[in-house]
């Protein structure tokens, strides 16, 4: 059926509901018309109302010197460490990576011990759907994640990577748990740095998915993403406490949701010192402020010593290559080339300054300065210096 005698449809019967249907391609722009602009009445320009006064006289104003001290503030509480990874004395594939350990909220009251990571999202099967300008320093390698997950190491320096088993869902290709569980272990043989092990999204094969692929990364303490409230979270953790993993804790931007999931775990028997709490990320000007409210409260109250949540946060940073700012096509709003990865790090750095520990990202170019803005947070102000010898691949 073509585009004409589609739209004639439409236009009888109002709507049209289709089935079954796959797009693939670099973009899909829906245009909806709007209403009229509103038309909003300007006030006159200063200078003019000033004119008109009789005060257009040149103004001096004068800033009295104040006593203004740093507000430090004092905690009782402290944020747990975590450890990812296991090094080769304890049996290990040497790599370690550890967040958390905080007992300040800002670098400026307490450098932090441990600087936060980032670690790379890559996929079980080729995803035509990822925005061009990210696809392009991957597209040699997405039919292989274990030669995706070597790249991500060897040319772009990742200290942990993420493995999303996309393929396992019943609407996708229902890839078997036994088949996730045999790529985590060529991709545990590919490189030695730590994994966060994720699913599909789908409720009743994730935890299966999960389980395997935590058997056989046994004792490498791994992420395990995620526990939830819509899943059987139960399993997820008598996964983490069989095969020694940790547990990525996800929930809605509800710091009480929050707390009353690692609750659970906590009851179920997940040690507290195994989990990481994710509130959900909104990407920039797509709901933030919700994500640095939920997170700000849920640092502060674990600083303040609320055990239940005095865990380190992870953030899906990648989540702010969805909105369309910055992957569409706009000439007033500049080179795309650049604009993506300028909103995946102002994504990233604004939950950084909330207390985020561990980022889950896509495009090299944003991980690379991340990585480098988060190394300042473990330095005293003043003693700041960001390494740009390594960047010359960003350039190209």
């Amino acid at each position: 059926m073509d585009l004409d005698a589609l739209i004639k449809i439409v236009e009888k019967v109002g709507k049209v509901e289709i089935d079954n249907i796959e797009i693939t391609a670099d973009e899909l722009v829906i245009n909806i018309p709007s209403a009229p602009p509103m038309v909003i009445p300007q006030t006159p320009a200063l200078k003019e109302t000033l004119v008109e006064a009789g005060l257009n006289k040149e103004l001096k104003i004068e800033i009295p010197e104040v006593d203004w001290e740093t507000p430090i503030n004092e905690y009782k509480g402290h944020i747990r460490e975590i450890q990812f990874g296991k090094p080769k004395s304890e049996g290990g594939r040497g790599k370690v990576v550890k967040i958390g350990g905080q007992r300040a909220l800002y670098r400026f009251e307490e450098p932090q011990p441990n600087a936060p990571v980032v670690t790379f999202d890559i996929f079980d099967m080729p995803m035509p759907g990822l925005p061009k300008n990210v696809r392009q320093y991957f597209e040699d390698v997405m039919q292989d994640p274990t030669e995706w997950a070597k790249k991500c190491v060897k040319e772009y320096g990742a200290d942990m990577i993420t493995i999303h088993h996309i393929s396992t869902n019943p609407k996708i290709k229902d890839t078997s748990a036994r088949d996730a569980a045999k790529l985590m272990e060529d991709l545990l043989q590919a490189v030695d740095v730590p994994f966060v092990i994720g699913g599909s999204g789908d409720p009743k094969k994730d935890p299966i998915v999960l389980e395997a692929c935590a058997e056989v990364a046994e004792g490498e303490r791994c992420l395990l993403a995620s526990a939830n409230l819509d899943l059987d979270y139960k399993k997820v953790a008598d996964a983490a406490m069989k095969y020694d993993h940790n547990v990525l804790s996800w929930t809605i931007m509800d710091p009480n949701m929050a707390k009353d999931l690692n609750r659970r775990l906590i009851s179920h028997g997940l040690d507290a010192d195994k989990i990481v709490m994710d509130p959900t990320t909104c990407a920039l000007g797509y709901g933030i402020e919700f994500s640095i409210n939920a997170m700000t409260r849920l640092r502060i109250a674990g600083l303040k010593g609320d055990e239940l949540v005095n865990m380190p946060m992870s953030s899906g940073t990648t989540n702010a290559i969805g909105a369309r700012e910055a992957w569409m096509v706009n000439p007033k709003w500049g080179d795309r080339t650049y604009r993506l990865p300028l909103w995946e790090i102002s994504t990233g750095l604004t939950m950084l300054l909330s207390g985020v520990d561990i980022f889950m990202m896509l495009h090299p170019v944003s991980i690379s300065v991340l990585k480098e803005l988060g190394k300042t947070l473990i330095t005293k102000p003043g003693e700041v210096k960001i390494n740009t010898d390594n960047y010359e691949w960003i350039r190209a």
